[in-house]
């Protein structure tokens, strides 16, 4: 039996197997009360630190309920001989259709529209919008979410782009995605960017005001759409104050973002700027991701205490 430590909630029914499998399962407020568990499930908000991880003596796995790994020390961990792993696809669907909500929100304008109607103001004449139909849309990483948002825009009529220095010319292809050197060239031809890459050293502020002054306003097809970004990956990679300038000089149309730097984000500026809506980083957060991922997650514990080593550990240097 192993003592299992839920920081972030965890749904029922994967709990009860966990039970049912013989673990203990406990829910915590803070992950400084984990020494003595075996394992701890976390989603985004809690943070295992140096210090967090030093303190856990016994802990064998963290378990990420979700896809990034940014709220981990991964090098505290491997150091410490714990296993990370994460459940990588388990949200996919509900990623890939909150960034099409947000692509669709942010050319029809249909936040600044509710914000007017409520206000009182019927702003038909101002709020004129533009198709996603014969646009370039250009990804930042194209793994699974990105090709599962691929696949819808390219059904709307999108060409697709992408930058992703990890990917194989082959998979780009049999999506009919156009893969670009550098991150400047992708820029420099697509007017809807959307994000789907980890945040790391190399992408963090990877659309700032020198990337976003690149991209084109003018659509494949001719018409003036303007420029937009779109981000449901993480926090960082998307400079917010050089992205609220943007929308302030009239580099960018539009920004939606489900992720911040800093979070929970209440006060930055971005925020109160009209051609700027967002969510409270609700990637994940739908009944059906929630039950996969919770049964990803039991599934992957059970397996692990049962000597299986796990698919998705993302530190395998503690397998050597």
């Amino acid at each position: 039996m192993a003592r299992i430590a839920v920081t972030d909630g965890m749904a029922d029914d994967a709990v009860l197997i966990l039970q049912e499998a013989g673990h203990e399962v406990e829910f915590l407020e803070k992950n400084d009360q984990i020494n003595g568990f075996d394992a701890v499930v976390i989603r985004s908000a809690t943070k295992m630190t140096n210090q967090a991880i030093s303190s856990a003596p016994s802990l064998q796995i963290i378990g990420r309920a979700g896809v990034g790994v940014d709220n981990i020390d991964l090098v505290a961990a491997t150091n410490a001989g714990i296993l990370v792993c994460n459940t990588p696809s388990s949200s996919t669907q509900s990623v890939v259709e909150l960034t099409i909500g947000h692509l669709l929100a942010s050319t029809r304008h249909i936040p600044a529209a509710d914000r007017d109607l409520r206000s009182g103001q019927w702003t038909k004449k101002n709020l004129k919008g533009t198709e996603l139909y014969g646009k370039r849309l250009g990804f930042i990483g194209f793994g699974r979410i990105a090709q599962g948002v691929g696949n819808v825009a390219k059904a709307l009529g999108m060409e697709l782009h992408a930058y992703d220095p990890y990917l194989p010319f082959e998979i780009a292809n049999e999506h009919g995605c156009k893969l670009h050197k550098n991150v400047e060239d992708l820029f420099r031809n697509c007017t809807h960017i959307s994000v789907h890459c980890n945040l790391t050293d190399e992408t963090h502020h990877l659309i700032n005001s020198r990337t976003l002054s690149l991209m084109p306003g003018l659509g494949a097809d001719g018409t003036n759409c303007g420029n937009h970004i779109v981000s449901c990956a993480r926090g960082g990679i998307v400079n917010e104050n050089d992205v609220l300038e943007a929308l302030q000089n009239g580099t960018l149309s539009s920004c939606a973002l489900d992720v911040f730097e800093s979070e929970p984000e209440t006060s930055h500026l971005i925020l109160q700027h009209p051609k700027f809506h967002g969510t409270p980083h609700l990637g994940a957060a739908t009944y059906e991701a929630q039950k996969r991922i919770g049964f990803e997650m039991a599934n992957l514990l059970i397996n692990f205490f049962n000597g299986i080593t796990p698919k998705s550990v993302v530190n395998k240097d503690v397998l050597n």
